[in-house]
């Protein structure tokens, strides 16, 4: 007589064993003290009681935050969760979220308290706290501190933090050269200033996004700190200020203050790469009422000369639709890198590529924002406004930041002129 031989069941997911380390590595860099995220993650006892919200955030993939499309690129930093990991995490909750058995317990992450990179070499912080009352509008603030350097600096690390992210639309950090005269006689260095909208010739001021002057890092919710590969830096000059640009929104609940701070890892040795941020953008533009699906194209962004495309940072604000990158080398056509369909203005993230692209001198990089101004976005303003360019959350943008890196011998005029001049020396980027 034949036996039936049946296999034991599968045994179910544990905490310790299976459900702490898949949180480890995707989610509690967010979801500790002090971070975006609204609960914690540091032990089973707190992990419990969102098991089933964790459960439906993960099936629905709204957690971890990732919004590329996977039919386009590949990128180093890509939060999505595989598969088997969503499925673990539905069984463990399915069966009761067990906590599993001691010995399987693994050590948790460990942060640097106040940061999310090791520590700082230099830390710039604003000297006095900004009062921010619960309700009403504020301008852009724009504050200047001097770095205090007294010689050249690669810096390979750098993270910018609000002290109340709550209020924090954005921080754009510039590097003021020495040499700038951007904001210089009318920012008192320490104190926040709003400049003029229109300049002492009458006409509207178009220095307030940065005047020439290279951008260090930007903080927004959600997003992490810049980590260059070795060999990979930007540059700040002796004697350089860093200018914030601060974008405050009042949270509607209680009057509060910020006292936003910027972290930097200097390189030990000057490195091969030079990083530098630059932006395919359009502010001419009028989105009608009511349309859901508005397209805005930046103006092509010519590369003149040899360089590599590294990562990808798309901004717009409450009615942002999708967004998408191309490149269009001579002689071929453009090519799709990046495509955004549901970009969320909450989680506005950089795509770091995986492999950096090739860009030959006379490249374009190019982008397109689509917008809903329709009575469908629940996060529309107003869908009978005609909506254009402006600093405001209802108001919009349509920015594609992106990053290249090139021969860290030139100086960025060197690499603007084309063709490039050759360089004199290994330190001809200074």
């Amino acid at each position: 007589m034949a036996v039936l031989q049946v296999g034991a069941a599968p045994q179910a997911p544990t905490y310790h064993k299976d459900i702490q380390p898949i949180l480890a590595s995707r989610c509690v860099s967010c979801h500790r003290t002090g971070e975006i995220g609204p609960m914690e993650f540091s032990s089973y006892a707190k992990v419990r009681p969102w098991a089933k919200s964790i459960k439906k955030t993960v099936l629905s993939r709204r957690m971890p935050p990732w919004f590329a499309d996977p039919h386009f690129g590949k990128f180093a930093n890509d939060r999505s969760m595989p598969q088997s990991e969503i499925d673990t995490i539905a069984a463990w909750v399915d069966r009761g979220a067990p906590e599993g058995s001691a010995k399987d317990r693994r050590p948790q992450p460990t942060f640097l308290d106040g940061w999310n990179i090791p520590q700082p070499d230099l830390v710039i912080q604003a000297p006095k706290p900004f009062p921010i009352a619960k309700e009403g509008k504020i301008d852009y603030q724009y504050l200047v501190i001097p770095t205090g350097l007294t010689e050249d600096k690669w810096v390979e690390t750098v993270e910018a933090r609000p002290t109340d992210r709550t209020v924090v639309h954005h921080i754009v950090v510039y590097v003021r050269d020495p040499k700038s005269n951007w904001l210089r006689g009318e920012a008192e260095p320490g104190i926040p200033f709003v400049p003029p909208r229109i300049g002492k010739d009458g006409k509207p001021r178009s220095d307030i996004g940065g005047a020439g002057n290279e951008i260090l890092t930007i903080y927004t919710p959600g997003n992490l700190p810049d980590r260059w590969k070795p060999g990979q830096a930007k540059f700040i000059r002796a004697g350089s200020d860093l200018v914030l640009q601060l974008h405050y929104t009042p949270n509607g609940k209680t009057d509060t203050a910020d006292q936003s701070r910027v972290g930097m890892i200097f390189a030990k040795q000057p490195p091969k790469e030079r990083v530098m941020t630059l932006s395919a953008s359009n502010s001419k533009f009028a989105i009608p009422p009511g349309d859901g699906n508005y397209r805005v194209d930046s103006p092509p962004s010519r590369i003149p000369n040899d360089a590599m495309l590294m990562s990808f940072f798309p901004h717009m604000h409450l009615r942002g639709k999708a967004f998408e990158y191309r490149v269009k080398v001579a002689g071929k056509e453009p090519e799709v890198l990046l495509r955004v369909p549901k970009y969320d203005f909450n989680w506005q993230l950089t795509y770091k590529l995986e492999q950096p692209i090739a860009l030959p001198a006379g490249s374009h990089v190019e982008a397109s924002g689509w917008f809903d101004n329709s009575p469908n976005n629940p996060f529309n303003p107003d869908p009978k406004d005609t909506v254009r360019f402006g600093e405001q959350s209802w108001e919009e943008m349509m920015i594609g930041f992106y990053d290249i890196s090139f021969d860290a011998k030139y100086t960025p005029g060197d690499f603007f002129r084309r063709p490039a001049p050759k360089p004199a020396s290994a330190g001809g980027a200074q």
